[in-house]
């Protein structure tokens, strides 16, 4: 038996300021905020693709180590140009890995979370849907 369909995606992470790191997404990103929770925000990453930041509360904590929120661009130096301006924490500037068929970089927002920005370079990657 197959199993039922999922129709959309949310990653969730939790911020310190939730305020501010809101603003980071929205502002600094450009992701498009599609609902207030009061304690926790939704943003729009694309097609059904969500991200949920959450204020810390009891018995949840910010671990960036384990999480990096990749975004798959065809400007990966656009953006790059984008955030150095915006005075964001870079690793390195973009650069072809041969051995994943990427080119990408590496961002930090304010939580310390990794943000990958990324064009895949194998042609077997799915392109967007319209």
């Amino acid at each position: 038996m197959a199993p039922p369909p999922v129709e959309q995606q949310v990653t969730f992470i939790y911020a310190e300021d939730l305020t501010s790191t809101a603003g980071f997404y929205r502002d600094t990103i450009g992701l498009q905020e599609v609902l207030d929770q009061g304690g926790c925000r939704l943003f729009r990453v694309a097609g059904e693709a969500f991200l949920g930041v959450c204020s810390c509360r009891e018995g949840r904590e910010v671990a960036p180590g384990g999480v990096i929120l990749t975004f798959v661009t065809p400007e990966v130096d656009g953006w790059y140009r984008h955030l150095r301006a915006a005075g964001v924490p870079t690793q390195a500037p973009p650069a072809e890995k041969p051995e994943f068929r990427i080119y990408n970089f590496f961002a930090e927002d304010p939580n310390g979370y990794l943000l990958e920005f990324q064009r895949f370079l194998n042609p077997c990657w799915p392109a967007p849907r319209d």
